[in-house]
C-alpha cells in the first residue's frame, strides 16, 4: 500500500460522494501536496490537504477525522515495512566474495539509486557503516540505496582497491535494473573521510560518470604531509605498540570487510598515522620517489570541465582529514568551472563534532537537495 494508493483511493471513492466545489477543490490540492520533494511529505500533505476538505463538508466531519488517523497511523506502517534490504556478491576474487547491500522499497517501481562507500582510511569498514541520516534520507524520498564493500589496506593495494569500486559501479549498471529496478542513468555517489576520498575518485575513475557526488570530509591528495609525516594529533596516539605488534594485525588474506580481520585494524591505522607511513602501507609505494604513481589515483589532480556536479562538506577543525583539502578540491572546481559548493562547518571535527548540531542538519539537508536537484534535471 502506497500514499498513492491512498490518495488515487479517495479520489475514486469518497470524491463521488463530495460536491462538485468540495471535489475540484481536493483535486487541486492533492495535486499541490505531490509536488512535495519527499515521498512522507508527499503523504501527509496529502492528508493534511485532504482534511481541509472534509471537515469543510458538515457531514464529513467525524468520518474525516477516522479517516485521517487510521491512514496516517496505518502510512507509517507500511513505509516501515516497506523498506527491503539483500545482499548480493558483486565480485569474487579467487575465494573471496566482494559484497553490497541494496536497500529500497519492496516493490518494482523503477528508482533512481544512490551509492554509499563507507570510510575507514581504506584499513578499516564495511558496507554496513552507512551513515545513518543518509540511509533514512534517501529511502523516506524513494531512492534505491547500494552500499559496497571493496578489498581493504594493507593487505590489498591501492590500484585493486580502486578496480573494485569501478567494478562495484560496472554491476551496478549492467545488473541493477534487472536485480533490483533501478533507472541506471540516475546515479548519485555519497562516501565519508576515506569513503569521501573513494566518492571523489569516482567522478574521473568511473565511466560514464556518476550523475552526481556528495563528498563528507574527504580528500583529493594522498601524499601530502598530512599523511605522509607522522600526525602530532592526539587522536592518533591513542594506542601504542611495536612494529612488529602492529603488522600482526593485518597479515592474513585479503578481506574486503574489516569484521572478517582476526587483528585490530585501527591499531595498525594508528601506527601508520604515528610513523607517517599510510601512503606507503595503502599503495606499497614511496611517496617521496614514486609520487607519479599516485597521479592517476589522486582525485586533485585528474578534474576536469566533464568532472559531475560536487558537494563538499567539512568541519574547519578536523584533525584526521584536513578542512584543506575539501578547499583544494574547491579550487580545482573552480578552475574547471565544475558546478559544486563548499560547506563549510566552523568548529567540526572528524565527522563534524563538535559543529553547530543547526549547521550540522542543515549541511544533510543541503546534501539532499543538492542531489535531488541534479538527480532530476534532464
Amino acid at each position: 500500500m502506497t500514499c498513492q494508493c491512498v490518495v488515487e483511493g479517495f479520489e475514486g471513492t469518497m470524491l463521488k460522494n463530495l460536491s462538485m466545489h468540495r471535489s475540484e477543490a481536493l483535486v487541486h490540492l492533492l495535486r499541490e501536496a505531490n509536488e512535495r520533494k519527499s515521498p512522507i511529505e508527499r503523504y501527509f500533505c496529502s492528508m493534511d490537504r485532504l482534511i481541509q476538505v472534509l471537515l469543510a463538508e458538515t457531514r464529513w466531519t467525524v468520518y474525516g477525522i477516522v479517516i485521517y488517523l487510521v491512514v496516517s497511523g496505518s502510512l507509517i506502517n507500511t513505509v516501515a515495512a516497506e523498506v527491503h534490504m539483500q545482499t548480493y556478491t558483486y565480485k569474487q576474487v579467487r575465494d573471496l566474495e566482494i559484497k553490497a547491500n541494496v536497500y529500497r522499497q519492496d516493490d518494482k517501481k523503477i528508482r533512481p539509486v544512490v551509492v554509499w562507500i563507507h570510510g575507514g582510511a581504506l584499513i578499516m569498514g564495511g558496507r554496513d557503516g552507512i551513515n545513518g541520516r543518509v540511509k533514512k534520507m534517501f529511502l523516506d524520498a524513494g531512492y534505491t540505496i547500494v552500499s559496497i564493500d571493496y578489498r581493504l589496506a594493507p593487505e590489498t593495494k591501492l590500484p585493486a582497491i580502486i578496480e573494485d569500486v569501478e567494478d562495484a559501479f560496472r554491476w551496478i549498471r549492467e545488473k541493477g535494473p534487472e536485480l533490483f529496478h533501478i533507472d541506471n542513468s540516475r546515479i548519485a555517489v555519497l562516501g565519508g573521510s576515506a569513503g569521501g576520498y573513494l566518492t571523489l575518485a569516482t567522478g574521473h575513475r568511473v565511466k560514464p560518470r556518476p550523475t552526481v557526488l556528495v563528498a563528507f570530509w574527504g580528500y583529493g591528495d594522498l601524499i601530502g604531509e598530512w599523511y605522509s609525516k607522522p600526525s602530532p594529533h592526539p587522536r592518533h596516539q591513542r594506542s601504542k605498540m611495536s612494529e612488529d605488534e602492529a603488522r600482526k594485525q593485518v597479515d592474513g588474506p585479503p578481506i574486503a570487510n574489516s569484521r572478517d580481520r582476526k587483528g585490530n585494524g585501527g591499531a595498525f591505522y594508528q601506527f601508520c598515522r604515528q610513523r607517517g607511513i599510510w601512503p606507503r602501507e595503502v599503495s606499497g609505494w614511496n611517496p617521496n620517489i614514486e609520487a607519479k604513481k599516485y597521479e592517476p589515483y589522486m582525485p586533485v589532480n585528474n578534474v576536469t570541465k566533464e568532472y559531475p556536479p560536487t558537494l563538499l562538506i567539512h568541519g574547519t577543525e578536523d584533525t584526521d582529514v584536513p578542512y584543506e583539502q575539501s578547499v583544494m578540491m574547491a579550487d580545482q572546481f573552480k578552475k574547471f568551472c565544475v558546478d559544486h559548493e563548499l560547506i563549510t562547518i566552523a568548529g567540526g571535527e572528524h565527522g563534524l563534532a563538535g559543529g553547530d548540531p543547526g549547521k550540522i542538519d542543515s549541511a544533510y539537508e543541503k546534501a539532499f537537495q543538492f542531489i535531488h536537484e541534479r538527480m532530476n534535471r534532464r
